[in-house]
């Protein structure tokens, strides 16, 4: 097969992803026309959203060792299929079972292409052009977190709920045919192969299950806390055993712990865990402040998101330049507090402010974050030897995927702990109440900065091409 210039492969991951994560945020604004088909009540419909967050978080971890097993070309191009006809298939459902069954099988899809294109782009990308490839296939998944919304509310408007995921179909299928002839299909040598880690695994999979299912109960009201606290103890206990098991077969497990001994690594399983969750939650937060508090309608506050995707884009030309000027460390520091700075201004919005002035905070958040997950996720990579890329990529797929997914539960868990704090009703919370819950947010995304501390000045040096001062200083 001829080698295909590495653009063209970087530009068909990118595809990929803006497909998974555009489809996991356009259906919010679908709910209640899809609630009337499958005639049920609205909120019955987070199931659909639910189901598919589970099914990613609990195949994800096993990305890598299918494509190490069946090789990279076949276990994307099945994805891209799987995934299509899943699409095909929630366009075609009756009842809300259906539907249900669809998206989890969406979900298997979309498990397996997210974190398998990531690895292609790893194995196929030079260390010093890591950070270019990275910040290519980061902007449209982070796009698509933001366009979402805004173009399901004017397809559900204009169109029909259906149109959804039917724009999936030429997407999903001019991609499986350009992974074909694109792709390489790279996998290990069969003396590599080792058994597939079913313990950890399952009882993984409970733990994120688990996690998911309580985080959303606690986020949607309607229940008591104890089922959902309940959940969530055994959420941990089953995270604690999948962990204990991992420490017995640390060579071949599916949680990385030989990756997770390195600083530029853990960095991304826990500070940024935790940034993740909390720029997860402004394009849930904000599109329901400017609605509830400022009287929006929800396509006009669906485009005040735009502004997101401006400074979204806005970062991606000067990634480079800025990495070699400052360095990972320096970034992730600096760049960390604006972002939570940017988030926290958002407080300060209320009807009276001026339209640019919140395009301009809502640009600033999204130059920022761009900035900082490029910079998080290129680093994650820099010291991870190519023999143990794919059990790097596939357990820091997962948690990057459940961080995000748990964005939208916290934000709304924060929402509704704050409002009955204040006295207000959870239903209808206050301007106050979404102020108060954007400064919590806001200091949750500090948790990156607190880590990079502990980064070396030239952490990541190879990849930014950042040469530190006190390593260019002649020695006396």
């Amino acid at each position: 097969m001829k080698q295909r210039s590495p653009l063209y492969v970087t530009s068909l991951i990118a595809g990929a992803f803006f497909m998974e994560n555009l489809d996991g945020t356009i259906i919010a604004t679908a709910l209640p026309q899809m609630a009337k088909s499958f005639h049920v009540g609205a909120v019955n419909l987070n199931i659909g959203m639910t189901a598919y967050l589970i099914t990613l978080a609990v195949f994800i971890p096993i990305s890598g060792w299918v494509a190490d097993r069946f090789g990279d070309r076949t276990i994307f191009a099945s994805a891209i299929g799987i995934f299509t006809i899943a699409s095909l298939l929630c366009a075609g459902a009756h009842t809300l079972t259906q539907f249900t069954l669809m998206r989890i099988l969406q979900g298997i899809g979309g498990a397996m292409m997210v974190p398998v294109g990531r690895l292609i782009v790893l194995r196929s990308t030079p260390k010093d052009q890591l950070t270019q490839a990275i910040a290519y296939i980061s902007w449209p998944g982070l796009t698509a977190l933001v366009v979402g919304p805004p173009i399901g509310g004017f397809i559900t408007t204009y169109f029909s709920w259906h149109w959804i995921f039917l724009l999936n179909l030429p997407i999903g299928i001019v991609a499986l045919v350009l992974t074909i002839l694109w792709i390489e299909n790279e996998q290990t040598n069969s003396e590599d192969h080792h058994p597939f880690d079913w313990l950890t695994f399952l009882f993984a999979g409970l733990a994120s299950t688990g996690l998911v299912f309580a985080l959303e109960k606690l986020g949607g009201g309607g229940v008591t806390w104890q089922l959902p606290f309940t959940v969530l103890a055994f959420s941990l206990i089953s995270g604690a055993i999948a962990v204990a098991i991992a420490r017995r077969n640390p060579t071949t497990s599916l949680i990385d712990l030989q990756s997770l001994q390195l600083k530029s690594y853990s960095l991304n399983v826990y500070g940024a865990s935790l940034f993740r969750i909390s720029v997860g939650v402004l394009p849930f937060l904000l599109p329901l402040m400017f609605q509830e508090a400022f009287g929006l309608s929800a396509f006009a506050s669906g485009l005040y998101l735009f502004a997101l995707f401006g400074g979204d884009l806005s970062m991606k030309a000067i990634v480079i330049p800025v990495l070699r000027r400052w360095g990972f460390r320096k970034i992730l520091i600096v760049n960390g507090v604006f972002t939570a700075v940017s988030i926290a201004l958002c407080a300060t919005l209320s009807p009276g402010t001026p339209p640019a002035l919140i395009a301009a905070i809502l640009f600033m958040h999204g130059a920022c974050r761009s900035l900082e997950f490029t910079c998080m996720t290129t680093l994650a990579y820099t010291e991870i030897p190519s023999q143990r890329m794919s059990r790097a990529n596939g357990f820091l797929s997962a948690v990057m995927q459940l961080s995000m997914g748990m964005g939208v539960a916290v934000g709304a868990v924060t929402l509704r702990i704050v409002a009955h704090a204040n006295g207000h009703p959870i239903s209808t919370p206050h301007l106050v109440d979404f102020h108060i819950a954007f400064l919590v947010i806001a200091m949750l995304a500090l948790a990156p900065v607190f880590d990079a501390l502990g980064l070396a000045s030239n952490a990541g040096a190879a990849t930014s091409g950042h040469q530190p001062q006190e390593l260019l200083a002649p020695v006396e």
